[in-house]
């Protein structure tokens, strides 16, 4: 049994605060069999709202999978009391936003997937931050939106 914690870095320009809404939350994740090393190839993703039985009436978990190479069954679970918000005063340091119970599981890469409040009153953005994030992509993207509809 092990706690591994979800460290986040990001800029905020603009941006109060971003954070995973709702238990249909997805944490796309890598993750590594902690028996033989074998890391999946395709991104796997934990939501709260999904609960696994273990083997032999041991509990329960977020995610129960069975290795590939080696065969043994692993699970991950989302300690949902350890997760918080990435706000504007935490912008460039890092700071955990999650943690995650692994029993054979270890995160190995994380696919940032998150809902950002805007200073501004204009809505809420929803997107993977995976490159530099500014207002000329946000506004593009809205003219764009208001165009299709």
């Amino acid at each position: 049994l092990q706690k591994i914690g979800l460290q986040l870095k990001a800029t905020l320009e603009n941006i109060t605060k971003l954070l995973p809404v709702g238990k249909d939350f997805r944490w796309y994740l890598k993750l590594k069999c902690g028996n033989c090393g074998e890391v999946s190839q395709k991104w796997q993703y934990l939501r709260l709202m999904d609960t696994v039985p273990l083997k032999g009436g041991r509990g329960s978990a977020t995610m129960v999978q069975k290795c590939k190479l080696c065969s043994r069954e692993n699970s991950i679970d989302i300690l949902s009391h350890t997760i918080k918000p990435y706000n504007a005063e935490d912008s460039e340091k890092f700071k955990t936003i999650v943690e995650f119970e692994c029993r054979g599981l270890e995160p190995v890469d994380f696919q940032p997937q998150v809902m950002a409040d805007r200073e501004e009153s204009e809505p809420r953005l929803y997107g993977i931050l995976q490159e530099p994030w500014n207002d000329s992509r946000v506004k593009s993207r809205n003219e764009k939106l208001k165009q299709e509809s």
